[in-house]
Formats: C-alpha cells, sequence, structure tokens
C-alpha cells in the first residue's frame, strides 16, 4: 500500500516506521520545514524520539500535497486540537479513495467533535468506509522498539477495519478489529482525563487504593458517558478503554500522568504546558468530557474535579476529600 503518516511526532514517527518494516510505501509529512529537513539529514527525530533511526528507504516531506496525493491509506497523527488545520490543506480530489486513519486521541475544543466527525465535517464527501481509527494502550517509546503491543482498529464498515488491521499488525504489534469507532474514539480521548487525576494521586500522596479506585470509577464513568453519546459498552472494557486507561493511569510515559503529577505538587497549568515538548491531549479533552457530560445529562464527578482543578484552579487534595465524601452510592 501507498501509506502516509500527517505529523512527526513520537507516535506518527514510530507508526511510519512499523508501517514501513511491514513493506508498504511510506511517506512521513512534517509541518516544519526546517524540522523536516532536519529529519532528511539526521534520519532521527531527535526531539520526540531520539534514539531510533529513520529507514534511509522512507519518504519524508513537508509537502502536503505530495503526502497526500495517490495514497491509499493516509494517518493522521497529529495533535487532535490541530487537525482540522491540516485537513483543510488537503485538496478532497487527491484523497478521494484513500482511507483515513486518526490515531489521535482528543476531542475537538468547541465542535465537541471526534476526529472521525471532524474529518467528514471538513471534508463531507468522504463515506464511512473511508474512516477509521486505530486506538490502545501503545506509548511510541515501546513500539518503536518493537515492545509487543496490542491494539483496536476501528470503522464503522466492517471490511475496512480489516484493512487496517492487516496493515499494521505484526509480530510485535497485534491488531483487532472493531466496528464501534465512536466507543474506540471516546475511550482513547477520556482516559487521558483520568490519566491526570491518577497523576495527582501519585504526587499529592495518597496510595495504590486511592489509584486503583479512581481508576475503576474513571471506567465507570467514561461508560456513562459513552453509552449515553451512543458507543458500545463492551468497548470501554476493551483495550482502547480499560486498556488504554491503565497504561496512561500506570506508566512514566504518559504526558497526561505527568501533567497530573505536577499539578498535584502545586505547580500551575501555563507553567506545566510551557515546559513540555509534547502535546498532553487531556488537558482539552477535560473541557470537552466536561461540556459533554453536561449536554447528556451524564454524571462524572472525577472529570468534573480534573476539570475544575485544571481550570478554576481548585486545590488537588480538595478536589480529592470532595470526591471522598460525596452521597452514598450503589455500584
Amino acid at each position: 500500500m501507498k501509506v502516509s503518516v500527517l505529523g512527526a511526532g513520537g507516535w506518527g514517527t514510530t507508526l511510519a516506521i512499523l508501517l514501513h518494516y511491514n513493506g508498504h510505501s511510506v511517506t512521513l509529512w512534517e509541518y516544519q520545514k526546517s524540522y523536516a529537513k532536519e529529519l532528511i539529514k539526521k534520519r532521527i527525530n531527535s526531539l520526540y524520539l531520539p534514539g531510533v533511526q529513520i529507514p534511509e528507504e522512507m519518504n519524508i516531506s513537508y509537502n502536503i500535497e505530495e503526502a497526500t496525493t495517490d495514497k491509499n491509506l493516509i494517518v493522521l497523527s497529529t495533535p487532535s486540537q490541530f487537525l482540522r488545520g491540516v485537513v483543510k490543506k488537503i485538496n478532497y480530489s487527491d484523497i478521494k479513495n484513500a482511507i483515513f486513519i486518526s490515531v489521535s486521541k482528543g476531542i475537538e475544543k468547541g465542535t465537541l467533535m471526534t476526529m472521525a466527525e471532524m474529518l467528514v465535517d471538513v471534508h463531507p464527501k468522504l463515506t464511512k468506509e473511508q474512516i477509521g481509527v486505530l486506538s490502545g494502550p501503545s506509548h511510541a517509546e515501546e513500539v518503536s522498539r518493537r515492545i509487543p503491543t496490542v491494539v483496536t482498529a476501528a470503522s464503522e464498515d466492517e471490511e475496512t477495519s480489516k484493512i487496517v488491521q492487516a496493515a499494521f499488525m505484526n509480530s510485535y504489534f497485534r491488531v483487532y478489529s472493531s466496528t464501534d469507532i465512536l466507543g474506540v474514539e471516546l475511550g482513547g480521548a477520556f482516559k487521558n482525563v483520568i490519566a491526570i487525576g491518577a497523576g495527582i494521586i501519585d504526587s499529592a500522596g495518597f496510595g495504590d487504593n486511592t489509584k486503583a479506585a479512581i481508576m475503576t470509577r474513571g471506567v465507570a464513568e467514561i461508560s456513562r458517558l459513552g453509552l449515553a453519546m451512543g458507543a458500545r459498552p463492551e468497548t470501554f472494557a476493551g483495550l482502547s478503554g480499560m486498556g488504554d486507561l491503565i497504561v496512561t493511569c500506570m506508566s512514566k510515559h504518559s504526558r497526561n500522568r505527568y501533567v497530573g503529577e505536577q499539578l498535584g505538587k502545586g505547580k500551575k497549568l501555563k507553567q506545566i504546558l510551557k515546559s513540555m515538548d509534547m502535546v498532553a491531549e487531556g488537558v482539552e479533552t477535560s473541557r470537552s468530557a466536561f461540556q459533554l457530560a453536561k449536554k447528556f445529562d451524564v454524571e462524572t464527578p472525577i472529570t468534573n474535579e480534573v476539570y475544575k482543578i485544571l481550570f478554576e484552579d481548585k486545590d488537588p487534595v480538595k478536589a480529592t476529600n470532595d470526591l471522598m465524601t460525596r452521597g452514598m452510592k450503589m455500584e
């Protein structure tokens, strides 16, 4: 297959290399011309994926038309809040026969759209057979070093999900297929909110009991909101739900957990984000999830407290106490 990966961050670079080694003809697109030239020259993504060699045979481009014309598969790995701007640059006539796969885990600020919904909003002629997502517990730092990883490929069209499954799957990267594209996207996005909460717990002096509680109850509220929006319940017990939530809440590689950890230490959000090279999707997703919960009238206490810590400067210890002293509930 002729494949393009749009976004040369750590995850985009990792997937481009994986697809190259799977035998596909791959172009990796980097929006910043100067950095694209550095990648071409050094064949190392020193900023986002240090120590991992980019194959000489793999094409790297800063030209969006070159990167998207005459491709069978286009992988969208730009952070969710910037993805619309990238997709707008693409001429529909160049991609009318391509399959789009989003690997960005977020909800668009303002519109509250998933990435699949945003794609159709920008290019209304795209069909359900042309849109899919790939999500699950998969840090670039590990996949790039061929550590066994398992994820989910989803599309409303079963055949499309299987095409994507076959394109990505190999001996260290196992892919399951699903037709619940909404559930897979929501699980991948909302877990980042809970991961911020988990990071706060890690640095605020609480223990394993507290973290287990926030992860378990986090899945419960993610599932409630997802079901209200039209997703299937079993998706949130799978790789893109519980699986991704576990790794993001526990891993040293998690940017969202890191944000929470720094908040728990008393740092301010602007200060934390300014110090980071990569995007923590959960920050803006916390705002979107908070708004979606109100829109669909769903109870999301953990999300609400994370939102208040991020955007209303609420004290993390006070937020934890407020969660613990809520009225009695049945599980």
